[in-house]
């Protein structure tokens, strides 16, 4: 284990981009399986009766497995790179933040929060929809209901992971750190998109659309 860990560190280092980019590609695929395995048993302890006993067998799609990885390395594997490398980089040279401290830490927790988090949720629920072949429609509707409760949700969470994140790990191994959280975050995802048109999130829609009613008002 600690020749892997030495390996990739000598990857990152001389192939920084390069090495995010697979890395977070392998991750966000383990991240599937799980979200798919999560998810199956799920539905099977919730309906048993209701299923056969061919279902009941767990089968990866791994399609589906192939097009969240593509995810993580055409999205989040670059964009997650040159994220936490510039922001560090603003924040010590541009705003002169010393490093490590409340200040800094806490920006860069409300700077992800604010940016990172609401642009990533976003391109990831478009970009499943599309590749799962679904249209512009289709898309629009699902990511009116499941973007919110997500940001919502991740909201109460992701803060806590960052500051962690922020405070003691290295600028270079901080999308490490956060994909490897990712794989419980694609549980959670797929959990959410399997609940549909829950009433728990029809509340969500229901509050979105009671506040652009005053703000039309």
């Amino acid at each position: 284990m600690l020749k892997l860990w030495r390996w990739y560190q000598n990857c990152l280092s001389v192939h920084p981009v390069k090495t995010q980019v697979i890395s977070s590609g392998i991750i966000w695929g383990f991240g599937d399986i799980a979200a798919q395995t999560v998810t199956h048993y799920t539905a099977v302890k919730r309906k048993p009766n209701f299923v056969s006993e061919k279902d009941k067998e767990l089968h990866i799609n791994w399609r589906r497995v192939a097009t969240t990885s593509l995810f993580g390395m055409a999205f989040v594997g670059p964009v997650g790179h040159f994220w936490y490398e510039g922001l560090d980089r603003f924040l010590r040279f541009k705003l002169q933040y010393q490093p490590k401290s409340i200040r800094f830490v806490a920006t860069k927790v409300a700077l992800d929060g604010i940016i990172f988090g609401p642009v990533d949720l976003f391109v990831f629920f478009s970009y499943m929809g599309f590749a799962s072949g679904k249209s512009f429609n289709q898309v629009k509707d699902d990511v009116k209901r499941d973007f919110l409760p997500a940001l919502v949700l991740e909201g109460g969470i992701w803060p806590i992971v960052q500051v962690a994140n922020f405070r003691f790990i290295p600028v270079q191994y901080q999308l490490l750190y956060v994909n490897s959280f990712c794989l419980l975050d694609s549980c959670f995802l797929s959990w959410l998109e399997q609940q549909q048109d829950a009433a728990w999130k029809q509340w969500f829609k229901t509050f979105s659309l009671k506040e652009h009613n005053k703000k039309e008002g």
